[in-house]
């Protein structure tokens, strides 16, 4: 009873992913980018460990950093939109202002899309250093640490970031890293079936009860009347659903690049919400524990967790020290922290409406988001760690008496029964198909 009760307190005490999304965005419109919200910076609570116990190992996933949209379509077809209705007359004031905006954007982003922006590198050197400072035990003497990424670029350029940052406070740490075809069996692992869920092409349909609610958030008259002069020339010559859409991305993705321009503004509170809405259903039910899926998109992280379990036993049974640093993506990171069980990161909801009430994308995976599990011992050997997501103390889905740490073999235990489970057999069963 006493275990449970503190794993209750435990809970509670997390319950920031639980306010009201709403809400949340009208106070902070950046985070209406979703997976596209630049990584938050706060002071967070760190507890020391129990008297006695030493940090030595830190096991590590990251997202890559802050990011530039993947494609320079994805600003020119917005621009070449305003740029044949200026053409035409028919631009407002605001359209005319809206139009030059994006000319100086496109300066800063043309020729680089999908890559690091300058703040995704700053955002990866600066959690290395966090995490350094926070556990310089584990980076002694003769630590060994070791790193591997995902073969596209922006995920290499943040581990070499990371790197850089560790070593700038520690010049002799040595520090091999990958970037190859080899690692991406965990750390970028998929499997059909969820190829085919997400595709809507297994037996599990989604995408026509989707793609029917999500048209009902997507209302761009009042965006529209405000750029262009004549409704008749909206009518007859922009694709307003698109149009918004594409302004929608640029505005979201403006607080991960350097150059000052605001197109959230452009928006409603409303709007923004129905938005994000929309993509953080789409995001939680192709990757997260939608109930309908099967459990197939969270499986898919199941060579990550199991890479995470073999490489701590081997620091904890051969007495090392270090830390072992990963790099990947947004789809790789929301199913390793779903299967995982973290709070806030696996909630289960089978109505559409109800999803962002359990699940948030910009909690779960900002830019440069990342989970970290600290190991300590003390000197008779005994292993307790902790999970931290964000940067936060975070809890799994098994009781502790010593919260927000777990002993080690309870942990371990937790993890091959997860490893051992089809990840639908976690959720309700009244939810599932």
């Amino acid at each position: 009873m006493k275990k449970l009760l503190i794993s209750l307190l435990a809970l509670t005490s997390l319950s920031c992913f639980a306010q009201n999304a709403r809400q949340e965005i009208a106070e902070t419109p950046a985070k209406a980018g979703g997976v596209y919200y630049a990584y938050p910076v706060t002071e967070s609570l760190n507890t020391p460990a129990p008297k006695g116990y030493t940090p030595f190992y830190v096991s590590h996933y990251g997202r890559h950093g802050s990011r530039y949209l993947i494609d320079d379509k994805d600003y020119t077809n917005v621009i070449d939109v305003l740029a044949r209705a200026q053409a035409d007359g028919a631009l407002t004031p605001l359209g005319e202002e809206v139009y030059e905006r994006l000319l100086t954007v496109l300066d800063e982003a043309r020729g680089r899309g999908g890559e690091l922006t300058p703040l995704g590198a700053r955002q990866h050197h600066d959690i290395a250093q966090r995490m350094y400072k926070a556990y310089p035990e584990a980076f002694g003497k003769d630590a060994q640490v070791t790193a591997a990424s995902t073969q596209v670029m922006r995920c290499a350029h943040s581990m070499f970031n990371f790197i850089e940052g560790l070593k700038e406070l520690n010049p002799s740490l040595v520090i091999p890293k990958e970037s190859n075809a080899r690692n991406m069996v965990y750390l970028c692992h998929s499997e059909p079936p969820s190829w085919a869920f997400n595709d809507n092409k297994g037996r599990l349909q989604w995408k026509p009860e989707y793609n029917a609610w999500r048209a009902g958030k997507v209302n761009p008259d009042r965006l529209m009347s405000s750029l262009f002069n004549d409704p008749r020339y909206v009518q007859q010559n922009i694709f307003s659903e698109e149009l918004m859409w594409g302004l929608y991305w640029i505005a979201v993705d403006m607080q991960n690049m350097e150059t000052e321009a605001d197109f959230l503004s452009l928006f409603s509170a409303d709007e923004l919400y129905d938005l994000w809405e929309a993509i953080n259903a789409s995001f939680y039910i192709t990757n997260s524990s939608y109930p309908r899926s099967d459990g197939l998109n969270v499986d898919n992280a199941k060579n990550l967790l199991r890479n995470i379990l073999d490489t701590a036993n081997d620091y904890v049974d051969n007495n090392r020290h270090g830390a072992t640093l990963r790099f990947g993506h947004d789809g790789n990171i929301v199913p390793l922290a779903a299967l995982m069980r973290f709070t806030g990161c696996h909630g289960y909801s089978a109505g559409l409406d109800d999803i962002a009430d359990v699940w948030q994308s910009y909690n779960v995976s900002p830019m440069a988001s990342n989970m970290q599990m600290i190991f300590f011992r003390n000197k008779q050997g005994d292993v307790i760690v902790k999970f931290m997501m964000n940067e936060r103390e975070t809890a799994i889905d098994l009781p502790s008496d010593i919260f927000p740490f777990y002993r080690w073999d309870d942990v371990k235990n937790y993890f091959i029964e997860t490893l051992d489970t089809p990840s639908i057999e976690y959720c309700p069963k009244e939810l599932r198909q």
